[in-house]
Formats: C-alpha cells, structure tokens, sequence
C-alpha cells in the first residue's frame, strides 16, 4: 500500500506551516501545498480554518486544524521515526515546550515582530507599531531567551532525540531571523549553540533556502516561484488576492 500524498495549507513563511513541513520531511512523507498566507485566504478556505489560521492538513476526507494537532496525528499515523519520547514524562514537556514555543514566541517574535513587518505593513498598508516591535526584541524576547538558556542541552536535543519540542521551537526563531534578530552568543551560548544544530538539519537548511528566496517577494507571486524551485505547489488554491484578517485579531 502507498503512502498518503497529504495536501497542506498554509504559507512557508509561517512557523507553524514550517513545524509541520519538518515533520513531513523527518518522516519521509509526500505531500502538496497551497501556499497561501491566511490573511489571503478565501471562503472555501474559512471553511476549513474557521479561525482563518494556518496550517490546514487534509487527508482524504478528513481535515485536520492546528500545527499541534496536525504533528500529532503524523506521529499516530506514521510511528517512525518518531518525534515523541517514548517516556511519558519526556513525553509531556516536549508538548509543554511545544506549546510555550505556539504560545508565547508566538506572541512575541510573530504578532509583535514579524507581522508588524511583513503583513501590517506590505498586505494591510497599516502602521507598524514601532513601540511594540522594539519592546518585542529589546524586553520581551529577551526575556524568553533567558527563560530557554537553562532549558538547552551543552550538546545534542533538548530531551536526547530530536522531538516535536526542537521543531517548534526552532520554527520560531527562523521567523526571528527574518526580522533580523540574532541571538546573542554571548548572552545566551547554549541557545545559540543549539540553533546552529538546529537549522544545520537538512529539512531546515531545505526550507531556510525556500524561504530566503520568497521573503521578499509579494504573497500572489510566491506560488510561481516555488514552482520554478521545484516545490510541489497545487495548481488550484484556496487563495485570493483580497486581504482581510483572521477571527483572533494580532495587534
């Protein structure tokens, strides 16, 4: 029996979308992508993501919501190799560090960072809110860092084996870096440390080429240049070129 072709929604450029896609590659899984940004997102689209969030996995008949959800329903399916520790301790504070990255950086380096500017400012022609980003990388993120610093390991994974805990952590800070916020060596060796390992892993060097290629350029233009790199873009998308905000407003 062949493996699935699971279908992905969502953009490369979204560090939840990026959690999955590493998760697709560790395993060895096929899959096609719509690339669109949520906030480009048409009606069909809002109805598979009532939230008008990304990333969407479709499988069949089903349709999955939510990186987390979708990383853990990989796992269940596909065994090996897996992203889970076995013990059910290890078990648990990879989903707790999964969901302080989802959570936390995700308030962080993505409401406050990245979208004040990328989106507010490109898509919805809005103000970046100046104060907010410099607070974000000046105090807050910061702040994070310091909090990670003891969690991270001399050598190696945060828990042994590279777990969904690595990925999603590591997704965030690739956003970090497209903002231009470098980790301080210096400050915080272990994190640095780690993120070169991180990012050194062949599913995350693949995707940094992918997104250093798309970043700057406009959302409806992406798919075609992912095309001509040899991604496998769906021909129809869920997409549209009119912008409008998602369900849960960012600032």
């Amino acid at each position: 029996m062949s493996e699935p072709v699971y279908h992905v929604v969502g953009s490369y450029l979204s560090p939840y979308v990026r959690k999955v896609l590493v998760c697709l590659g560790h395993k060895g899984l096929r899959y096609a992508i719509d690339p669109i940004a949520p906030f480009l997102g048409g009606d069909e689209f809002e109805k598979l993501s009532p939230l008008r969030r990304v990333p969407v996995l479709v499988d069949g008949a089903r349709v999955i919501n939510d990186s987390s959800v979708i990383c853990q329903y990989l796992e269940d399916r596909h065994l090996t190799p897996s992203l889970y520790p076995a013990d059910i301790g290890q078990r648990a504070q990879a989903r707790w560090l999964e969901e302080y990255a989802d959570a936390r950086l995700g308030e962080v380096i993505i409401a406050r960072m990245f979208y004040q500017r990328g989106p507010k400012r490109f898509l919805f022609k809005e103000e970046v809110d100046a104060a907010s980003f410099n607070r974000a990388r000046d105090v807050e993120l910061p702040g994070c860092l310091d909090w990670l610093e003891p969690q991270m390991p001399q050598e190696g994974y945060l828990l042994g084996a590279l777990s969904i805990a690595d990925i999603a952590i590591a997704s965030f800070f690739r956003n970090a870096a497209l903002v231009r916020f470098e980790v301080d060596a210096a400050r915080w060796p272990r994190t640095a440390a780690w993120l070169q390992r991180m990012f050194a892993l062949p599913e995350f060097a693949r995707l940094a080429r992918i997104e250093d290629t798309i970043a700057r350029v406009p959302l409806p233009e992406q798919a075609q240049v992912l095309r001509a790199l040899g991604e496998p873009v769906t021909e129809a998308t869920l997409g549209t070129t009119t912008a409008r905000k998602g369900v849960m407003r960012l600032d």
